[in-house]
């Protein structure tokens, strides 16, 4: 693939929409060799030879205008000028005489006040003089190194400072000398930097070069004598060209701006934009806003943003600005192409202000979840007519599965068409698109590919058009005079040239396992008409040749092949053709096999992490022995025991050194480090070791706050405030330096280091006025100075008011409150002091608040009801007996508000019962100190407390916990930004605490369950007790009635210690067994027992249950009822009575008994069968009796009894009417003689039997219109001369055990009712006739019906024929008679009657019998009257009735 930077046609090409798609590509070689033309135009003019005679004249003639032209103008404005130059001189002369009069006048003055000041000046000197020389006679001392040069090893281009530390008097010159040659700044400008300050003198080497290797020293000199220091420094040189980090941030050197403002500016920048975090998708802005003096309107300092080592633009994607103090950049949608590290920079004609940090692109979430991040970085190369290669970089797949591929998309530029170029996934980070169309411009975008899904598309490419560069070679445009022009093509010169000559030059550009990317030169010459190109190819000893683009002609002089077998060699040759023909072919090239030429790296070697900030590691790595044409790196950071690794970039890096920052302060991180070009990624490497997140050593802020405490008038007591950070390392002491007021040099206060933040300072001079400054020291060396205090008057202090408090400290900074400390003053005045009043005021306000009404006696106060959110300062003012006293200095400007991630002290109890408070801070270091106090005084009872601090983590014990340590504690970590917390020890916590302390020191073996008894099968009894766990080492026992038992036959005692469970067994319990039953437990310290006291009621239960139990086993040794006797109904309605034996033989004998009587059961029993049973088929009370089953053989005889009465018959009767009530049919209806009677049919019935009937909801009592009855089978309700009111729900229910079943009939339209029109017999007829033979018979009765009814007779149920014998008649259609002639023997028998009409009627029977004369007349019972048989009503009734039903339903 070529890397030749993209060519100006491409840059400067036009990227129109489709409407482009006409326009000949004449144009675009038109602009070019116009601009060409232009940069030229002087050279055509002095070359006239080279370009022919006419050029030469046309160039003169041009000249010669020119100057003509240039005459004429500057005659004319000399003219202009000569017409004004007298009035100006004139008024110039008035101007100039004023003015000097004026200077002559003020230069007399200030002579006059000159002289005089020279001559104080004068006088005052040599009084200092004649002082100085006695003072410093007393001083004067040689040079004396305190702090030596340490030796370093460094980077080359990073930058070193060599500093050391040396007292003398009169203050040493130093020199310093790289290998014994001086130094100076001016030897090597921008080299070397001197500073001496305060006796520190540093020498500063900047970007040091592999030369600056040498041994530096320096030399202090004073009249006294001269000392010495010396180191060595190294200078390492980074492999191959690549560079190490400036600053150790990254390794970018941003390029020379040669455009440089020609104005002076003085740039500072206020606020910086740190590491910032962004998200793919989201708009963010870097902002820094900038103080540039002096402030012009119409000119700017030049304002220049890099990413990385790229000048950065107005974009589509970036949008730059800069005024009203503040640079910005904008990104209007962020992409993993953004990550990088920016740097702001400045250029003025003073130099050049920069500041950089990084910004993190994380991905966007993922469409798919699962599926990888986007690709990014998406370039084209090598652009042609029909062909590009697309390259990007691949994601990090830190957390997703790993990447199989990518696809290509494509797009004309103005469309938002998007075509995916390869149908399989390709495998590199490399693909050639062809089938481009000629003069159109096309943007590219890749996604990618792995198990899961495919990912988001990456940032689209800049736009490419599909041009040939050869283009521009064969069209020159020569500009002339006049704006005319000459334009040379070759395509004119070559006009008759028609076949073209074959390609030139054919080779392979590019070769990978998958396709072959061929390049050659078009044919010289190549004639006028456009070129195509055929491409053919031949495996290796094949001898046959295949043309490869045979559908598709190619323009440009590339093309990828693909569809090559893996492991074979080919050759190739290329064809060239216009509309006139074919070419020969190339020369065949040498055989090439498709192989990638890139392997993947291999993983890098020793990763190592180093601290750096608070929220940020350096970490550094060994490259890969096989680099492979990297694209860079990608780091991966894990929570030490998290096994969860997240990406630190998301973009490759190139330098084997970076910076993971978002790390958590005080947490540990291992790290890991994998390399990647376009085959793939690496390895990964090894894990770094583990490191705790903390800053890296550095000197100590400066102090701040001087006050002054006291003065006696010879000596100050000065209080300050220690840095604000220490810089990892302890605080060793201070320096103070002083000078009189209007002085300038600086006089050492202290020699040696002073460790508080108190000193009085000695030998002043009464009524002089001093200023001080102080510096802090620490491992690393001498922080800066503190900027120096007020001029303080050394005057002694006789005020009766106490002096100021000093040391003011806030802390425990929350919402709407916090705590301020202070020092009591040095300077009581006249009387002790009483109080203190505690002021704040707002930033940018002037009236102050009394925080207190009442002095406060402590030296700290709580202030509350604050805004959150708001800025406040604060003063103390302490109070005696003469008034109110000096105000301390304001303290600093605080925010009122809870930082993210405030902890708080918390209190607990530890495994040895110690009761503790507890405090952690991530942001903790090396050097902080973990102060615990108590009401905000630093505890020093080694009796009462005991402090253990590890790492982050510090515990206040309490030796001896009681009531005097109730009260507030505190706790300040320094070295951080204030954090610090407080705890309330109240009198429940403390009771919490001691209650929990007493149950760890005096632990109870937690129970699961407390001692418990049961009654086992042969009368024992079984005592038991579980722990929730018990040691190998547990000890127990068993006490009863206060005395130990011990394991025996008759008290069987076992443990289990796996289970926790103890347990003893009483083979025989007994009254005299009854009292107290106790185990005791330990278990090392823990402690516990539990007793079980059987007295009283209670024993008298245990002891009957154990005999119960005994004499149980004794009967279970023989023959035995393993289930008694009960009884269960059957679905037949049978009553089973059923028992179990067990234990039997073939002798044993089973007998079943009723009320002391054997029974013959119908089968006979078995005792071998388990179940036995004696069935009662129908029981009634006739069953009613004790029911008794023997066992009886040699071993033993056993029985079982059922008493069947009282309630056991009646719960079998309840049991039978469930299983009857199951099988109830639906009600019935059946005609009778009494009127209508309602059946239901069952399995089995029994008037003992619960039912009821019911009409319309209201219960049916039995009487004489309504009849309850029922036989085996079923059960009835008999409606005796049915009315009207007699329609309606009829409901019959039979109560069960459990449940009820009911039946219901709704007889509300039925026609079955006897009706009291129906045709009937009202009386007259007997049931038996007797008369003797050859008499006549007439049976005479009254008949009623409405309409009239039909009366029949029968004889025998048959109809008889009428005759003389018999005669019957109808009177008045109520009087039916029926006459016999002469009976005879033949007469005897049944004669009925049959009344009937529509609406029914009855039948009545008499009986009749004829005796012969002298036979004994038979006896005949009196008043007995036939009963009559009701008769259905006719269908002509009943259909209508049945009809209006159906509509009802």
């Amino acid at each position: 693939m070529s890397s030749l930077v993209v060519p100006f046609y491409q840059r400067r090409h036009k990227h129109f929409d489709q409407s482009y798609r006409n326009i000949q590509t004449r144009y675009v070689l038109e602009e070019y060799a116009a601009r060409k033309a232009a940069s030229r135009q002087a050279a055509y003019y002095e070359s006239s030879g080279s370009l022919g005679k006419t050029t030469c004249r046309l160039c003169a003639r041009r000249a010669r205008t020119l100057a003509h032209e240039a005459m004429q103008e500057s005659r004319k404005r000399t003219h202009e000028q000569k017409s004004h130059v007298s009035e100006e001189k004139r008024i110039r002369f008035a101007s100039e005489l004023s003015a000097l009069e004026k200077e002559i006048h003020t230069a007399r003055h200030r002579a006059r006040e000159h002289l005089d000041r020279l001559a104080i000046q004068r006088m005052v000197e040599e009084n200092m003089a004649l002082e100085r020389h006695a003072i410093e006679e007393s001083i004067s001392r040689a040079p004396e190194i305190l702090v030596r040069l340490r030796s370093h090893t460094v980077w080359e281009k990073m930058s070193v400072s060599l500093c050391f530390t040396v007292q003398g008097f009169p203050t040493p010159v130093v020199q310093w000398y790289k290998n014994e040659e001086l130094i100076t700044p001016a030897s090597d400008p921008g080299k070397y930097g001197i500073e001496s300050r305060y006796g520190v003198h540093v020498l500063h080497i900047y970007r040091a070069d592999f030369d600056d290797s040498a041994t530096y020293s320096a030399v202090a000199t004073n009249v006294h004598g001269q000392a010495s220091t010396n180191c060595a420094v190294i200078v390492r040189r980074f492999r191959g060209d690549e560079e190490p980090h400036p600053a150790g941030i990254m390794p970018f050197h941003l390029p020379l701006s040669y455009d440089v403002c020609f104005t002076h500016f003085d740039v500072q920048f206020l606020e910086k934009f740190g590491v910032t975090f962004g998200t793919e998708g989201e708009t963010l802005t870097l902002k820094c806003s900038v103080l540039v003096t002096p402030e012009l309107k119409r000119l700017h300092p030049r304002v220049e943003w890099y990413r990385d080592d790229v000048l950065i633009k107005d974009s589509k994607w970036t949008k730059l600005y800069f005024g009203e103090g503040q640079a910005a950049l904008s990104f209007t949608h962020l992409n993993k192409d953004d990550e990088g590290l920016y740097t702001l920079r400045i250029v003025t004609r003073g130099g050049v202000n920069e500041y950089s940090a990084f910004l993190f692109v994380r991905d966007a979430d993922a469409l798919i979840v699962g599926a990888p991040g986007a690709p990014m970085d998406v370039k084209c190369h090598d652009a042609n007519r029909d062909y590009v290669i697309v390259t990007w970089k691949p994601p990090n797949t830190t957390s997703q599965s790993p990447v199989i591929g990518y696809f290509v998309d494509k797009c004309e530029v103005g469309l938002e068409n998007w075509i995916q170029c390869n149908d399989a996934p390709v495998k590199i980070c490399k693909y050639p698109v062809t089938g481009l169309y000629e003069g159109r411009s096309y943007i590219f975008r890749v996604r990618a590919v792995n198990s899961a899904g495919i990912s988001r598309p990456s940032r689209v490419s800049e736009p490419v058009a599909a041009l040939d560069p050869v283009d521009l070679d064969r069209t020159q445009i020569i500009h002339v005079d006049e704006g005319r022009r000459t334009v040379i093509r070759k395509d004119d010169l070559e006009g008759d040239i028609q076949i073209p000559g074959p390609p030139t030059n054919v080779h392979a550009s590019e070769i990978s396992k998958t396709y072959v990317v061929l390049s050659w030169d078009p044919p010289v010459p190549r004639g006028k008409e456009p070129l195509m190109y055929f491409i053919e190819k031949s495996m290796v000893g094949s001898g046959s040749w295949q043309r490869v683009n045979a559908q598709v002609a190619v323009k440009s002089p590339r093309y990828a092949v693909f569809d090559l077998a893996e492991g074979k060699s080919y050759v190739f040759r290329v064809l060239s053709a216009n509309k006139h023909g074919i070419s020969d072919p190339s020369e065949i090239t040498e055989p090439i096999q498709p192989q990638d030429t890139v392997v993947v790296p291999s993983a890098p070697g020793r990763i190592v992490a180093t601290r750096n900030t608070k929220t940020s590691v350096v970490v550094q790595w060994d490259k890969p022995k096989h680099e492979g044409d990297l694209f860079g790196y990608y780091i991966d950071y894990s929570l030490v025991g998290s096994n969860h690794w997240e990406p630190s970039n998301h973009k490759p890096i190139k330098y084997n050194r970076f910076v993971v920052h978002g790390l958590e302060t005080g947490e540990q991180y291992i790290f890991r480090v994998k390399a990647v070009n376009a085959i793939g990624f690496s390895e990964n490497s090894q894990e770094s070791e583990a490191i705790t997140v903390q800053a890296a050593l550095t000197c100590p802020s400066h102090p701040h706050g001087i006050t002054l405490l006291n003065c006696d008038g010879h000596s100050m007591t000065l209080g300050w405030k220690a840095p604000r950070f220490s810089g990892g390392s302890p605080i060793l002491g201070y320096y103070i330096d002083k000078r009189e007021a209007n002085h300038k040099n600086w006089h050492e206060v202290n020699s040696s280091l002073i460790n508080r933040t108190i000193y009085t300072v000695e030998d002043l001079m009464e009524d002089a006025f001093y200023e001080f400054k102080i510096a802090a020291a620490n491992l690393v060396g001498i922080s800066q100075p503190s900027d120096p205090s007020e001029h303080f008057k050394c005057k002694a202090w006789t005020m009766p008011e106490p002096g100021p408090a000093y040391d003011l400290t806030i802390c425990e900074v929350r919402n709407t409150s916090l705590v301020l400390l202070w020092k009591a003053p040095v300077y009581e005045g006249k009387s002790p002091i009483t109080g203190y009043l505690v002021d704040y005021k707002e930033v940018d306000t002037e009236d102050w608040i009394t925080a207190n009404e009442k002095p406060t006696s402590q030296r700290y106060f709580k202030v509350t009801d604050l805004h959150e959110g708001h800025t406040y300062v604060f003063k103390v003012r302490a109070v005696n007996a003469a008034g109110v006293g000096k105000s301390s200095e304001v303290s600093e400007p605080v925010l009122v508000e809870t930082r993210p991630g405030t902890k708080e002290i918390f209190s607990g109890v530890d495994d040895e019962g110690n009761i503790y408070l507890a405090f952690d801070c991530k942001e903790a270091t090396d050097a902080s100190h973990f102060a615990w106090g108590k009401s905000y005084e630093e505890i020093d009872d080694p009796d009462k407390f005991e402090t253990e601090t590890e790492g982050n983590h510090s515990k206040l014990y309490f030796k001896n916990p009681d009531k005097s340590d109730l009260g507030t504690y505190s706790i300040s970590v320094s070295d951080t930004d204030g954090i610090s917390s407080s705890f309330v020890m109240d009198e429940e916590e403390l009771e919490r605490l001691m209650a929990l302390s007493h149950e760890i020191k005096n632990p109870t073996i937690p129970l699961k369950s407390e001692l418990a008894y049961e009654v086992l099968e042969k009368g024992e009894v079984r005592f038991w007790i579980q722990a929730e766990s018990l040691s190998p080492d547990s000890t127990f026992r068993f006490v009863i009635n206060d005395k130990e038992v011990e394991n025996s036959d008759r008290h069987k005692i076992k443990c289990d210690r796996s289970t926790g469970l103890i347990e003893m067994v009483m083979d025989r319990f007994t009254i005299d067994n009854e009292g107290t039953y106790t185990v005791q437990i330990q278990d090392g310290k823990a402690k516990n027992q539990s007793s079980l006291v059987l007295i009283g009621d209670a024993f008298k239960a245990v002891l009957a249950e154990a005999e119960l139990q005994r004499k149980e086993f004794l009967r279970k040794q023989g023959p035995h009822f393993l289930e008694f006797l009960h009884w269960k109904v059957t679905e037949e309605c049978e009553v089973l009575l059923a028992c179990k034996v067990a234990n039997t033989k073939k002798e044993t004998v089973f007998k079943w008994y009723k009320d002391g009587s054997g029974i013959e059961a119908d089968e006979v029993p078995d005792p071998q069968k388990a179940e036995n049973h004696l069935t009662i088929p129908r029981l009634s009370r006739k069953d009613e009796g004790v029911y008794k089953a023997t066992l009886s053989d040699d071993r033993g005889h056993d029985v079982s009894t059922l008493d069947i009465s009282g309630k056991v018959y009646d719960d079998i009767i309840l049991a039978l009417s469930g299983v009857s009530g199951k099988s109830a049919s639906p009600l019935k209806i059946l005609c009778t003689e009494e009127g209508i009677r309602l059946q239901c049919s069952l399995k089995y019935y029994n008037e003992e039997m619960k039912v009821s009937w019911s009409h319309r909801e209201s219960k049916i009592s039995s009487g004489e219109k309504m009849k309850i009855g029922g036989a085996e089978n079923f059960a009835w309700l008999q409606i005796c001369e049915p009315t009207e009111k007699d329609r309606g729900n009829y409901t019959f229910e039979i109560f069960g055990a459990k449940e009820s079943y009911k039946r219901t009939l709704d007889l509300s339209g039925q026609g079955k009712f006897v009706r009291r029109d129906r045709g009937k017999v009202i009386g007259g007829l007997p049931d038996v006739v007797t008369i003797m033979d050859g008499k006549s018979l007439n049976l005479t009765c009254t008949v009623f019906g409405n309409p009239d009814p039909e009366v029949i007779w029968f004889k025998n149920d048959k109809a008889f024929e009428l005759n003389e014998h018999y005669t019957v008649s109808l009177e008045q259609g109520k009087y039916a008679s029926l006459s016999i002639k002469g009976v005879t023997s033949e007469d005897s028998g049944k004669y009925s009657i049959h009344v009937k009409n529509k609406y029914g009627g009855e039948t009545v029977d008499v009986t009749v019998s004829v005796y012969r004369h002298g036979e004994k007349m038979p006896e005949i019972k009196p008043g007995q009257l036939a009963k009559p048989r009701p008769i259905p009503p006719s269908e002509e009734v009943l259909a209508p009735e049945a009809k209006a039903k159906s509509k009802k339903k």
